[in-house]
């Protein structure tokens, strides 16, 4: 398999949101498509070479471990910015999504610094706004697809006038809880708040896909698919005797 080298940024601290499963899933999606994920974990004063990432992953936490590196983050700032320039697709999750932005205010009122790379900036609210949210994407020209997750912040995510949204809340809060818009797109750059699928909405919900400097073609197969029809064929009688007892 072909490798697919990801920097996972500040992977000891921004980890509370199912940021090791996002990886998985990740992992799973590439080899589906025949490529061979490579993690390298980014902390600080990390050097980043250029051309060495096809991907930067950064997740989510708490706003005493996004104080604690996000200094660190902004030092990394410059090279990020010339990797995203260079080809490097990026992709965000709650915490890490502010971080990309130009900044976030917290309840304190101080300025937690971003990289920029990311048009908008993030101001702690009083309201914590929790729960299923599922959004209506557009992640290739006309064609529409459903994104389901589950949403836990408190910061209201301005975007820039202009700025492209990841996609239209449908359900949820998204964003600021009152735009109608939840994420942010800049090129190869996908940042949002929701980070796991929700197992509320039963439409399909797929991760947004960073396009990044190679290209991940859509698999023609499951791999696996006989493997889950032999396992199916196998378990069904033994829940029908289930059911009937």
């Amino acid at each position: 398999m072909e490798p697919l080298a990801v920097g996972h940024l500040f992977p000891d601290y921004l980890n509370i949101y199912a940021d090791r499963g996002n990886i998985a899933v990740l992992s799973a999606r590439a080899e589906w498509r025949g490529y061979r994920l490579e993690v390298q974990p980014l902390g600080a004063g990390a050097e980043i070479s250029h051309g060495e990432h096809d991907l930067f992953y950064i997740g989510g936490g708490q706003d005493r471990e996004q104080a604690l590196i996000a200094p660190e983050l902004a030092s990394l700032g410059p090279a990020l910015c010339e990797a995203f320039e260079a080809g490097a697709a990026f992709l965000a999750v709650c915490g890490g999504y502010q971080l990309l932005g130009r900044y976030y205010r917290d309840q304190s009122g101080e300025e937690l610094p971003g990289i920029g790379l990311l048009p908008l900036h993030t101001v702690a609210g009083s309201r914590r706004m929790i729960g299923d949210v599922l959004l209506e994407c557009e992640l290739e020209p006309g064609a529409r697809r459903t994104l389901a997750g589950f949403e836990n912040h408190a910061g209201q995510t301005i975007l820039d006038p202009g700025a492209e949204p990841l996609g239209r809340v449908v359900s949820g809060f998204g964003n600021d809880g009152k735009s109608g818009y939840e994420g942010c797109r800049r090129g190869r750059a996908i940042g949002t708040a929701p980070y796991r699928r929700s197992p509320r909405f039963r439409a399909p919900a797929r991760r947004a896909r960073a396009g990044g400097s190679r290209s991940l073609r859509p698999p023609s197969r499951n791999p696996r698919r006989p493997q889950l029809a032999e396992f199916r064929r196998r378990s069904r009688p033994v829940l029908l005797r289930r059911t009937r007892t």
